[in-house]
């Protein structure tokens, strides 16, 4: 947010520099992220000075340029060449000296000492848009003849200065949206460590502005108000003003606005904007004859109705949005956005202004949905004081009636439905004493809770029966006034502790952090990038999703955007989101991992209001493109389903998980084109293969993708209790047998191998696959493994007759179970 500092200085009885400021603003917790200087005039027209044509002739050598010397107040006359048409001798002008900077539009000039056409010319006199007090480029700008030569342009312009701030606000400052919010933190601030006040024996106090005069010039004009939708709108306020008059707004005005980045339109919409950034209050201003049958009524509209808005787009109305309505028409979304049909125009001459609290969560859920992000309704998400709105109403009618020359032509209006209790909070010193970590003086105490604006209604001797005012909507709990009054005594003025106090900490089982790091450092040092992707994503993905269905989502009740309205049910499309923005960079090998929770409805079908939800935390691997980098020594062999199941092998093996245990499976998943799982006492462990091509559609990814989907709360349980061994070299040397099977073509390797652990228990120790044939020499139907059997004893050297008795009980297994046949 932007803050004004000489805007800010009308509210402050003491005297303080932009750095002072800055560093108070930030010291409080308003963090200043900028601070940078303004003129009204770009550039500040330094460099300009007030000239007076003393010489004026033809230039010798051209029949447009003129060789003029000019008077800036010194004792030596400036030769300028001239193109304008216009100059002339005895003119007063204004003259940019020599290293001024002329901004034109986007562009730069920088004057310098030249010669045009043979003759020297030492600065240039300039026309309006030149300067940037005009737009007319007919020639140079005469001044008026009382302008003395040698006076800074800036002072002639009367160019304004500021120093603009600009706030990172925090959403519980709502106090703070404005230059009075601000002023009162800087007041608190300094009243309690100011350099300078302690010697001079003043304190800083909020100069606000003086309403107590207000009152109707007449009641000839009224407006009906009334709110059907109290929840919506709890307070309501207006008044009208007739015969004015809309135009320009003066300088002063504008420059205030222009400071901050507020565009002014009029004088009406200017004041308005000028007492939202002022009070914090946003005010809307109606056409008063557009009001059809003279009633206001704050509702809910019916749905799918159409409404132009200010910017003239159209847009279609909610149920949930609450609208400002005449007797028969809707005229503006309330507390975003005014309608096109109803507000303020050149030929305005009656108004009705609007000043009301609304309810934050409505508001927030219009702006959103409608994607429109004002400045009212910034203030009204976060809460505004309730007790302001007739406060903001007088100080725009007494602006209007002075600027615009309008009257006050009715009563207030003013629908306060439950007036909001008093907010009292019981403060102990011994808590705040124990939270901040200092004993901070009990007067400091009540000082800055005063200079802030509560109301220390009872004092004992234990702590503080506070009053805790409407503006400061965020302050409910003993808890929040003791931040408050941290952040004015300041972060920095309580010292470190020189001791460091601490606890251990025992979890049984494997920690889950640990795990993690175990896992992404084995991914990591082969090749694998970690991504992390937004819990909340867009709807779009479950849409017809069979896997992932519709029903399941948790969706969000206030989403920040449409694209993040449901929480994840998978690390699928985060991961394909990933590789697709890749791509579209020309890197094309990719091995991602990512370690998130994925979230669910545990029962999409029940009726309950409050439904069950399922959390659970998943392991994802991405590998696309080539197996190694491009080179001259490699081939470009693409990632495949044997390097996945390597990589899952290696997890597996580092984590103690026994493969001998895992159940290897085709899958039918619509997610993928050939899939497979991998699971454990009934339950699925890991799901991976080929993503089809319709799931990669969408996200324009045109290469293989594939994917594996680790239930990681199993991986823990699993791994429960077990931790990897380490063990000797053997002293006994190993033996190897190898066997060519003829199996059925759908015999997976994995069922080769199972069947051998479950027949071999003791000595068997690995089962490899070596070749695989297919071809005109066996049968159709057919394929021929080659497997390979280690054998050893930890013991003793095994025998021929050993070894021979347990390949004789593999054959047999395999011939009994599988349909083996010996070649």
């Amino acid at each position: 947010m932007n803050i004004s500092y000489q805007w800010l200085k009308q509210y402050l009885t003491v005297d303080l520099s932009p750095e002072e400021v800055a560093e108070m603003l930030t010291g409080c917790g308003l963090e200043v992220e900028s601070m940078e200087e303004w003129q009204s005039v770009r550039g500040g027209l330094k460099g300009v000075l007030i000239g007076e044509v003393v010489e004026c002739k033809p230039h010798p050598n051209s029949d447009h340029l003129s060789l003029t010397k000019v008077s800036v107040g010194g004792a030596e006359l400036l030769p300028i060449v001239c193109g304008a048409s216009n100059v002339a001798a005895g003119q007063k002008v204004a003259v940019a000296t020599v290293g001024t900077t002329i901004y034109h539009g986007d562009s730069e000039l920088v004057i310098q000492k030249a010669k045009l056409r043979g003759e020297v010319s030492e600065g240039m006199i300039c026309a309006e848009d030149e300067l940037g007090v005009g737009t007319s480029h007919d020639g140079i700008m005469v001044l008026d003849s009382s302008a003395i030569p040698g006076t800074l342009a800036s002072e002639y312009f009367d160019v304004a200065e500021d120093v603009i701030y600009q706030i990172g606000l925090t959403p519980n400052r709502s106090d703070a949206t404005s230059h009075i919010g601000v002023a009162r933190d800087i007041t608190a601030v300094y009243n309690n460590f100011g350099k300078d006040h302690a010697l001079s024996g003043g304190r800083a106090s909020l100069n606000l502005p003086d309403l107590s005069a207000f009152k109707p010039d007449h009641t000839n004009r009224s407006v009906v108000v009334e709110v059907e939708d109290s929840q919506g709108s709890p307070r309501y306020s207006g008044l009208t003003m007739t015969n004015l008059t809309v135009k320009e707004s003066p300088d002063w005005l504008k420059n205030r606005l222009l400071s901050i980045g507020l565009r002014p339109i009029n004088n009406i919409v200017d004041i308005t904007n000028f007492v939202l950034m002022e009070f914090g209050q946003p005010l809307h201003a109606f056409d008063a004859d557009k009001i059809k049958g003279d009633k206001v009524v704050v509702k809910k509209y019916k749905q799918e109705t159409k409404f132009t808005t200010l910017d003239e787009v159209e847009r279609t109305l909610t149920p949930d949005d609450l609208m400002i309505c005449s007797e028969t028409d809707p005229m503006c979304i309330a507390g975003v956005f005014g309608g096109l049909n109803s507000g303020v125009t050149a030929e305005t001459r009656n108004i009705f202004l609007e000043s009301a609290c609304f309810n934050p969560v409505s508001i927030r859920k219009t702006a959103r949905h409608h994607d429109l992000h004002t400045d009212a309704s910034f203030r009204f998400e976060r809460g505004t004081d309730i007790d302001i709105t007739l406060e903001a109403l007088k100080r725009a009618a007494f602006m209007i009636r002075d600027i615009a020359g309008g009257e006050i032509s009715s009563e207030l209006a003013d629908i306060y439905f439950y007036p909001k209790p008093v907010n009292r909070v019981a403060v102990k010193y011994s808590n705040l004493n124990r939270l901040i970590g200092k004993v901070i003086p009990r007067d400091v105490v009540k000082s800055i809770l005063t200079d802030l604006g509560i109301i220390v209604e009872k004092e004992s001797e234990t702590g503080l029966e506070l009053i805790i005012p409407a503006f400061k909507v965020d302050v409910n709990r003993e808890a929040d006034v003791i931040e408050e009054v941290l952040r004015i005594y300041g972060y920095n003025n309580i010292e470190i502790p020189q001791e460091v106090k601490s606890s251990f900490s025992f979890q049984s089982g494997p920690e889950y952090s640990r795990m993690r790091n175990i896992v992404g450092d084995l991914l990591s040092s082969n090749g694998f990038f970690e991504i992390m992707n937004n819990s909340l994503t867009t709807s779009s993905y479950y849409e017809d999703n069979k896997v992932f269905p519709a029903e399941s989502c948790v969706r969000i009740l206030n989403p920040s955007s449409r694209d993040l309205g449901v929480m994840r049910q998978t690390l699928l499309y985060g991961g394909l989101e990933s590789i697709s923005y890749n791509l579209n960079r020309k890197a094309s090998d990719l091995l991602f991992f990512e370690t998130g929770t994925v979230y669910s409805l545990t029962d999409p079908e029940s009726n309950d209001p409050l439904p069950g939800y399922h959390e659970e935390q998943r392991l994802a691997l991405f590998l696309t493109g080539r197996k190694v980098a491009e080179s001259w020594d490699t081939n470009n062999d693409p990632a495949d389903q044997f390097l996945l199941k390597g990589i899952l092998q290696a997890i597996f093996q580092r984590l103690s998980i026994d493969m001998h245990e895992l159940e290897h499976a085709h899958t039918e998943s619509p997610l993928f084109s050939n899939g497979f799982t991998y699971r454990i006492k009934g339950e699925t462990l890991v799901t991976a293969g080929n993503i089809s091509k319709s799931v990669l559609s969408p996200f324009d990814i045109k290469q293989p993708v594939l994917c594996a989907d680790l239930n990681w709360d199993l991986v823990m349980r699993l791994t429960t209790g077990k931790s990897l061994q380490f063990v000797d070299l053997p002293k006994f040397p190993v033996v190897r047998r190898d066997l060519a099977l003829l199996l059925d073509r759908d015999i997976s390797f994995d069922q080769i191998r199972l069947v051998a652990n479950e027949t071999e228990r003791k000595l068997l120790q690995q089962v490899g696959l070596f070749d695989v044939y297919e071809g005109e020499r066996i049968e159709a139907g057919k394929k021929s493994y080659a497997v390979s059997f280690l054998f050893g004893d930890a013991s003793k050297t095994l025998t021929d007759a050993e070894i021979d008795k347990v390949m004789e009980r593999l054959v047999k297994a395999f011939s009994g179970k599988l349909g083996a046949a010996i070649r």
